[in-house]
């Protein structure tokens, strides 16, 4: 498995594996069959999970902690606190507060089995409350061994530079996609300036890039892109023309939708690493074989090309899911 480095010589796999939809938002869970996808991405190589207290709520980290009871080897894993969920509710609300990371923390570490995160994100950004404060707060769990290195999700530039003054950021993570690119007019450039990796969440646009949804999709019960602008009937048929340019290239190089979209990723910078995720092994496979795929300076401008004239149609979020972005 390639290595890649995010900040501070973080070293993981060039690809991470993002865990949420082994416990909800995409469809009934099998936590037998999720087992099975974490095993193997070990033996594959991937050692870098990414998980977050609000995935079931609790469910997620709790996966995790049963499959690290059973595995000789222990990934780096990355979790995240800051979004407020009720347990079978999709509204959230946000809490920045020093004593609500440290709380937490340590509430995530006895779901994990761990005595220390590697990587911990402020999973958003509560605008009405100084970045500094949870800052200090994150630093400190760092002294003290309980967080290895401190991440910050769907932020600004300026927050990612005023958080790190405080304790240096080890990474960024927000959606970033062919069909996803805001983050190249500010949040990139300002990584790749201060030495802070990136960690693209999404990177398939929910599944979208794969070139699996049609249109009259209907989705299962439990995944929330039903309810997402991009994902409506109307915007759909319309976003489905990016869908067969990536296609039309994956088959004059012999490969995937999905490798494409990811291998496009990977051209992006040596410090950007993927996470995407999935609940089952044939596309964990497929995932990490994108690794291999090489694209072209004309490859890339025809994706380039396909984007342009064809513009994303849609947010990414519902109304309520928007809150905490670019924050």
């Amino acid at each position: 498995m390639k290595k890649r480095i995010l900040g501070q010589g973080f070293e993981v796999s060039a690809l991470g594996l993002g865990c949420m939809g082994m416990s909800e938002f995409y469809g009934p869970r099998d936590d037998a069959e999720s087992l099975k996808v974490l095993a193997r991405a070990m033996d594959l190589g991937v050692d870098f999970f990414d998980t977050a207290d609000m995935y079931g709520p609790y469910h997620n980290e709790e996966l995790l902690g049963r499959f690290l009871t059973s595995s000789n080897t222990r990934p780096k894993i990355a979790s995240k606190f800051g979004i407020v969920r009720a347990p079978g509710e999709y509204r959230r609300g946000l809490d920045n507060s020093a004593s609500y990371a440290r709380k937490s923390c340590e509430a995530s570490l006895q779901r994990l089995g761990v005595d220390y995160i590697d990587l911990y994100y402020i999973h958003r950004i509560d605008s009405n409350r100084p970045i500094e404060e949870v800052m200090q707060e994150l630093s400190a769990l760092v002294t003290e061994g309980k967080i290895g290195h401190i991440g910050l999700c769907e932020v600004s530039a300026e927050t990612l530079r005023r958080a790190h003054a405080i304790h240096p950021i080890t990474a960024v993570q927000t959606e970033y996609s062919l069909w996803s690119r805001h983050v190249e007019a500010e949040i990139l450039p300002t990584c790749n300036e201060l030495g802070v990796g990136f960690v693209p969440y999404s990177p398939l646009g929910r599944g979208f890039l794969t070139g699996t949804f049609q249109e009259g999709n209907h989705f299962e019960a439990g995944d929330f892109r039903a309810h997402l602008p991009r994902f409506s009937p109307d915007n759909l048929s319309r976003n489905l023309s990016l869908v067969d340019r990536i296609e039309e290239l994956a088959k004059d190089k012999g490969c995937t939708a999905a490798q494409v979209a990811l291998a496009w990723l990977f051209a992006r910078g040596p410090n950007i690493v993927p996470i995407p995720g999935t609940k089952r092994i044939r596309y964990l496979e497929q995932n990490i074989e994108a690794l291999d795929v090489q694209l072209s300076k004309a490859d890339l401008d025809r994706l380039n090309k396909a984007v342009a004239t064809s513009p994303v149609v849609g947010e990414r979020y519902t109304e309520d899911g928007m809150k905490g972005l670019d924050a």
